[in-house]
């Protein structure tokens, strides 16, 4: 079924609620690898309710998890892939909460027939009982199999320009044989992050794991390599899907600093491929 632009963009989303609690901030935590070594203190006040609990900052992609949108609309989704993802945090999240979300369709851009189309989505979420906003997700998702439908061509904001120079520091972390099963008990269930078949269909030789658990993994990388675990200096986190990632490999995160501005890059040195390029985190001071 091709894309109806004129239908898709007229869709007026529904506020939706949502709940989560201090288990499934954890649970998120352990989902980006904190906690797998049990004698770093620093990262027990993210993995253990005893301590003073904090949110990893990209949980905000999680909190208000609804992918409904994309499985009604037409769009054949065993071929859409996450393009890009940025979070603004308006405040550190809460490690429990109800929130409210309000999500749009911002565009659709058609690349051509064989070329895929690029959907550009937007989430505000608030917290329901002091009508606060949390922070607000952008998100890029590529539909490979339905470009050609008429639209017009673009390709959504300008990535990040990345320093030439060597990186400040290269933050690397294991990830676990099952790690997306882990990751997909914080929201995200899409059957080709677990089922053999569907990952083939999708033109994958095994399950990938799900994008935004490795920008959660490259999240903990600048929380630990230049946040020293103060996760509410992160203000907002940007980044760009390049290639995916399989279970059991490592995410090298390459890492620059420049003043409140922080770049960084995923790299998969097994297959030495590039997971997420053109990284950019603004910190508070």
């Amino acid at each position: 079924m091709a894309i109806n632009y004129d239908k898709l963009m007229s869709t007026k989303l529904p506020e939706k609620e949502f709940s989560y609690t201090t288990r499934d901030t954890m649970l998120y935590a352990l989902g980006v690898g904190m906690g797998a070594d049990p004698m770093d203190r620093k990262e027990l006040p993210f993995v253990f309710e005893m301590k003073e609990l904090k949110a990893v900052p990209t949980q905000a992609t999680v909190i208000a998890w609804d992918d409904s949108f994309i499985f009604n609309s037409g769009i054949n989704v065993v071929m859409v892939v996450h393009g890009e993802q940025k979070i603004t945090l308006h405040r550190p999240l809460p490690t429990a909460a109800t929130v409210v979300a309000q999500s749009r369709l911002v565009d659709i851009f058609d690349k051509g027939a064989g070329k895929g189309a690029i959907l550009l989505m937007e989430t505000a979420i608030r917290d329901k009982k002091t009508g606060e906003l949390l922070c607000t997700n952008n998100s890029t998702a590529f539909a490979r199999g339905d470009g050609g439908f008429g639209g017009r061509n673009g390709s959504g904001p300008a990535p990040h320009a990345m320093p030439e120079r060597k990186p400040d520091h290269v933050c690397s972390l294991k990830t676990r044989p099952d790690h997306a099963f882990l990751y997909a008990l914080s929201g995200d269930r899409n059957p080709l992050h677990r089922d053999p078949d569907v990952a083939a269909a999708a033109g994958f030789p095994r399950p990938i794991i799900q994008g935004l658990c490795t920008y959660g993994h490259a999240c903990h990388a600048v929380l630990k390599s230049v946040c020293d675990y103060r996760s509410e200096r992160i203000a907002d986190f940007a980044g760009r899907f390049t290639a995916p990632v399989y279970p059991g490999e490592t995410i090298d995160t390459e890492i620059w600093q420049d003043g409140n501005i922080v770049s960084f890059r995923c790299q998969i040195p097994e297959r030495k491929v590039t997971a997420i390029n053109n990284g950019k985190v603004t910190l508070r001071d």
